[in-house]
């Protein structure tokens, strides 16, 4: 059995000035995006200019970073946000939703493409493959802040978080950076490496966050002023990411469906 290892929220003090780890994270996940763009850029010569890559890495981060806020709000916590509406502006206390953020960044890259003339999906099928690493920062973060842990269980690597209770949980935190982050990255890089019909990569991608999201609800702990939302079993997590997995395959389907010649009958 594990212990976690308490970590200080504030990773430098200076002054006034503390710096969060949570702060950190995201650091690291729009640094890493902004990375990762400029390499895929040089891989299609022509296509991206160094200015589009550094203007989709701001757009996204702030569609990010507001949708994921209004997300949480809508989706987990709208009677904390009654109650202290200056809570919506401490982000360094966490409380950001993946499908909030997620919607605020398509709404975001939806006006970005039409300034600069490119399709839709062709800016999401370009920056798709980036994501994952940046949900694999935000998930490491979410573990040093101790927030999002598991449901009680007897496996080996159970892990006690003192701050929630003495049983041994499993570190979902940690499953989700594996899965969320370094296989979900792998597998969209992997397939991205190679040219693809138009909505395919980010079909792929909706298709594999949604389901990895909804098996990790397994091992999570529901939100407490939520518990299950559905049939004693679905958490607001499995609910918002079916529609994802769904819409993953659609994309998939559509992608490929175009991408075959037509033959006239004979």
């Amino acid at each position: 059995m594990l212990t976690f290892p308490q970590f200080d929220p504030v990773a430098l003090s200076l002054g006034p000035i503390s710096i969060h780890w949570y702060g950190i994270m995201y650091m690291i996940a729009f640094g890493g995006a902004w990375a990762l763009a400029s390499y895929r850029s040089k891989q299609s010569p022509g296509k991206w200019t160094a200015e589009q890559i550094s203007d989709l890495v701001f757009y996204g981060a702030m569609g990010a970073v507001l949708g994921g806020r209004m997300g949480s709000v809508l989706f987990y916590n709208f009677d904390r946000f009654i109650s202290d509406p200056i809570w919506i502006l401490r982000v360094w206390e966490g409380g950001m939703s993946f499908h909030g953020g997620l919607l605020g960044v398509l709404l975001a890259f939806f006006l970005y493409s039409r300034s600069i003339t490119k399709e839709f999906f062709e800016v999401m099928d370009f920056i798709a493959p980036l994501v994952p690493f940046g949900l694999g920062a935000g998930r490491f973060g979410n573990f040093i802040g101790g927030e999002l842990w598991g449901r009680p269980t007897d496996v080996a690597w159970g892990m006690v978080f003192p701050h929630v209770d003495e049983l041994a949980r499993h570190p979902s935190q940690l499953y989700e950076v594996v899965l969320e982050g370094a296989v979900l990255f792998t597998l969209v890089w992997w397939f991205s490496s190679k040219p693809r019909p138009r909505m395919a990569v980010t079909g792929l991608f909706a298709l594999g966050y949604g389901s990895f999201r909804f098996f990790v609800e397994f091992y999570r702990e529901p939100d407490l002023h939520l518990g299950y939302v559905a049939f004693d079993w679905l958490t607001m997590g499995q609910v918002l990411s079916a529609p994802l997995i769904i819409g993953g395959v659609i994309l998939m389907l559509l992608a490929y469906r175009k991408s075959q010649p037509h033959v006239k009958a004979v």
